[in-house]
């Protein structure tokens, strides 16, 4: 899900449509090998939840098919035009303020929705709302505290510098309000919810072209708020991104949780 009123990654900034392909390559995968795990097949009806961009969307429309349904929803469409076509309803909705999109869902998705969502709880009754009995919810957050750096290898200069920057990117993140969610807690907020069959399990990426081109793209997004909140100066971005696009460094991400259940 984006946002868009002050939030570091919104998808106005002339590198959005970049970021959304890195972090596609990066995490869809997973995602896809979750949803088919989970039955997904001709004629369901899926709400994918803070969809941002367009490629689980697209993957979504083609598992379902013509008879199928996919309502894909954000606070901002605008990357979500080009799906906008059978069986694909794009709908403006705040996870966090609004009633579902409808009912009897076969499949609802969200991953790193409830990031911008303050009641979480709330949020994932409503998905649950939305499912019909039987129906399956898998929810994807990310787990920074579980691990916070961006080279778990720290042996050099260059590691120690990347680490500090995503130690600033997260200070900008807490400094405008945005929670960092504890992917952990999701199998427990999924039986709270009511939901049965509760697993999850994690994806974390190392030393990943993907993980290099995430990085690259969200530097350059926050690169002046990073230097305007005296977290980074000029130079240090560009002595980071010279190391990142060497291969030298070994990245990693927060690990994405993964966490499904089925409706009674």
């Amino acid at each position: 899900m984006t946002r868009t009123d002050g939030y570091l990654l919104d998808n106005r900034q002339p590198e959005a449509a970049e970021h959304f392909s890195a972090f596609a390559a990066l995490f869809d995968p997973t995602t896809f090998r979750h949803l088919e795990a989970l039955g997904i097949g001709s004629g369901w009806r899926c709400w994918e939840v803070g969809a941002g961009g367009t490629s689980v969307v697209s993957w979504l429309a083609k598992k379902v098919g013509p008879t199928g349904r996919v309502v894909a929803t954000d606070t901002d469409t605008a990357r979500l035009a080009p799906a906008a076509r059978p069986p694909v309803e794009v709908r403006v909705h705040d996870l966090g303020a609004q009633e579902p999109p409808g009912e009897g869902f076969d499949l609802v998705h969200a991953r790193l929705a409830l990031v911008h969502v303050t009641d979480r709880e709330r949020a994932l009754r409503s998905m649950v709302t939305a499912l019909r009995p039987g129906g399956r919810l898998l929810v994807e957050d990310a787990d920074p505290t579980l691990q916070p750096l961006l080279c778990p290898d720290e042996h050099g200069p260059e590691q120690q510098l990347a680490n500090r920057l995503r130690q600033g990117f997260r200070k900008l993140l807490a400094d405008r309000g945005t929670e960092l969610p504890s992917g952990r807690t999701l199998p427990r907020l999924l039986r709270e919810a009511g939901l049965t069959r509760v697993h999850a399990d994690a994806y974390f990426p190392l030393a990943s072209p993907a993980c290099a081109a995430l990085e690259s793209v969200t530097i350059r997004q926050v690169r002046d708020q990073l230097v305007t909140a005296g977290l980074a100066t000029d130079q240090d971005i560009d002595r980071h991104l010279v190391n990142v696009t060497s291969g030298a460094l070994d990245l990693t991400t927060a690990p994405m949780i993964s966490a499904w259940g089925r409706k009674q």
